[in-house]
């Protein structure tokens, strides 16, 4: 599938080019650098972004309150790091056009894809916002024809290239309002990968534990599946210090999915977003304010 984007025009937007030039280089320079730059960017953020420490602070002592105050604090050291060196892999997987990188890297299950993609059945691949989600995303659609779910972006310049710099290895791009898209794809046997596991305003949601705190979380994985009898499976992406630096894996569908209790199903999907983000928990997007919303009656949460 393919879609026809309106580039913006230079000068009215000169300075969104102009960040969009510097980025493009730093894409080109070496993995190893790339990520030293983006351990300084986590740094910055620290540094420049009080409140968002804070949103970190208040989610890992949540979230891991069987660790002691020294145990979190180096959690949180950490995921800045891994949060700046986000930036600099993320810049790599839009702006670098080799696909080597990428084809290098195994898939972990992949044999539960390939089985559906022959058996022409549609695949809900759910996701949670690590730090590598897109060299992941990435990385699965060089292998497979993959439609991916994303949130538009205000600004017009970085709406472009982001889509774009997507629809270059992904099938189709699906804004997250786009649901009779999203159903029409499944059913006809394609594979959406998207994440539901941030505090979304729109669409229905409930409250379900997320690390032991209850969170707002969409509905969207039981109504898909319910409405186009597509299949859910996991997808996992953790980044390594060794060649070829991230391990992924897809794991088998659910059985029983969906069931006819809407907070039952959404509950499994926030259990397995919580099995993977278990597997390196300073890779997942902590400075998200994931418990914004809360039910009746209770306090604000930061």
């Amino acid at each position: 599938m393919s879609e026809q984007l309106t580039r913006p025009p230079f000068w009215p937007h000169l300075p969104a080019w102009l960040v969009f030039a510097l980025c493009w280089l730093l894409a080109h320079l070496p993995y190893r650098l790339l990520l030293s730059i983006g351990r300084g960017i986590g740094w910055l953020f620290k540094i420049l972004f009080k409140s968002r420490l804070k949103v970190i602070e208040k989610n890992i002592q949540s979230c891991f309150p069987e660790l002691d105050v020294i145990e979190q604090q180096i959690l949180i050291k950490k995921n800045y790091r891994e949060t700046g060196m986000m930036v600099s892999q993320t810049l790599r997987t839009f702006l670098n056009r080799s696909s080597k990188p990428f084809k290098d890297l195994k898939i972990e299950g992949e044999e539960h894809l390939q089985k559906a993609l022959a058996a022409k059945r549609g695949v809900l691949l759910v996701s949670g916002h690590f730090t590598g989600l897109d060299v992941g995303g990435r990385a699965i659609c060089e292998r497979f024809p993959i439609a991916g779910v994303y949130r538009p972006h205000k600004n017009e310049v970085q709406e472009y290239i982001v889509k774009k710099a997507r629809l270059n290895y992904a099938d189709v791009m699906f804004s997250r309002d786009e649901l009779k898209g999203m159903v029409k794809y499944l059913k006809s046997g394609g594979v959406l990968w998207y994440a539901p596991d941030q505090d979304y305003r729109r669409g229905q949601s409930v409250f379900v534990n997320f690390f032991g705190v209850q969170a707002s979380t969409i509905t969207a994985t039981h109504q898909l599946a319910r409405i186009s009898g597509c299949q859910v499976m996991f997808y996992a992406v953790k980044r390594t210090s060794q060649y070829p630096y991230y391990q992924l894996s897809v794991s088998a569908p659910l059985t029983d999915f969906p069931s006819k209790d809407v907070q039952v199903d959404t509950q499994r999907v926030n259990g397995e977003i919580e099995r993977m983000v278990k597997q390196a928990p300073e890779q997942y997007l902590w400075l998200h304010k994931r418990f914004k919303t809360r039910p009746e009656g209770e306090d604000r949460f930061y």
